[in-house]
């Protein structure tokens, strides 16, 4: 369904932008992929390198929409401002660019392409502290941070847009997602980003709170979720966790990391930093049996394979994300 389609990526250059953009570009679609190109973020002009997509750098909050939004088929919007401790520290600009940026988006769309349909990447950070394991979407709302304040607000905004005008929103509520093109010189985008970053250059890595569970979801699976969102009409209207690998401590992903490195590498156990253990929403794992069940998607890559695959692939790239 994808050839000779217009599509919007929104953080086009980032992480799971960047990796929708290449396999919507395979597809045939004709990929705009949008990125402000902010530093500390996870824009990276080599994510795009070998995709046939036009990159534009402009930032939602203040360009002119209108070239970008005009005859678009789908959207998938993963333009998103996701450090837990930069949102704290500038909540202003971590909502300008989580709530007021999509409402300039949704207008935009509203008059050029009223019929698009919109994929939006949200975040299992405002449920807070999990009641209970594993998180269903009816978890009640809790954030602990402005961060999961300023994204519930945009995935609201996204979901009023299909309440009331109509429009096929999906929205997937993402846990930790790994994999090539992810920020790895630092912790910004996610602990495992400085922990591949340490074992590839031979260096220890910090594991706190290594009795934590996660799950982890490999970006090929992610970008297949996504893709499944906006081809399955009974998807649209609806939220929908994302969850990825079984739950696992993350003293034994280290472990696992190690060993998909060769058995190479250590790491620091170490208590969570005060700053952060504020905001930390200790041990998670998404139900997403909804999204399965209504797509037909599952997760296709294993933990050991992912991880493995993720060093490889920046193991020839190291220079162009350090």
């Amino acid at each position: 369904m994808w050839s000779g389609k217009r599509v919007l990526v929104t953080g086009g250059a980032g992480f799971l932008g960047s990796s929708v953009s290449h396999a919507l570009a395979a597809k045939g679609a004709e990929v705009i992929a949008l990125d402000a190109m902010l530093p500390g973020t996870g824009a990276n002009r080599h994510n795009l390198a070998g995709c046939d997509v036009r990159l534009v750098e402009g930032d939602l909050r203040s360009m002119d929409l209108a070239e970008v939004t005009d005859g678009i088929d789908a959207v998938f919007n993963m333009a998103a401002q996701i450090s837990h401790a930069g949102s704290q520290a500038d909540p202003l600009d971590d909502l300008s660019i989580n709530a007021t940026a999509q409402l300039r988006l949704i207008l935009a769309l509203r008059v050029r392409s009223p019929k698009a349909i919109v994929v939006h990447g949200s975040t299992r950070q405002f449920y807070g502290r999990p009641q209970a394991l594993p998180v269903p979407e009816s978890h009640p709302i809790s954030p602990p941070d402005a961060n999961g304040v300023s994204k519930f607000a945009g995935e609201q905004y996204w979901m009023l847009e299909n309440k009331v005008h109509c429009r096929p929103v999906v929205s997937l509520r993402l846990t930790n997602c790994y994999g090539p093109r992810l920020r790895i010189m630092d912790h910004r985008q996610t602990f495992l980003g400085i922990w591949f970053r340490r074992v590839l250059e031979g260096q220890p890595f910090e594991v706190w709170g290594g009795a934590q569970t996660r799950d982890l979801a490999y970006a090929d699976d992610v970008v297949a979720a996504f893709i499944a969102a906006a081809e399955t009409e009974a998807a649209h209207g609806k939220v929908f966790n994302l969850g990825g690998s079984p739950p696992i401590s993350l003293k034994a992903l280290a472990d696992t990391l190690i060993a998909a490195n060769g058995g190479e590498g250590c790491y620091i156990e170490k208590e969570f930093p005060a700053d952060r253990a504020a905001i930390d929403i200790g041990s998670y794992y998404a139900d997403d049996s909804a999204f399965r069940r209504v797509t037909g998607w599952a997760p296709r890559v294993g933990l050991e394979e992912g991880l493995r695959r993720s060093l490889d692939w920046y193991r020839e790239r190291l220079a162009d994300y350090v």
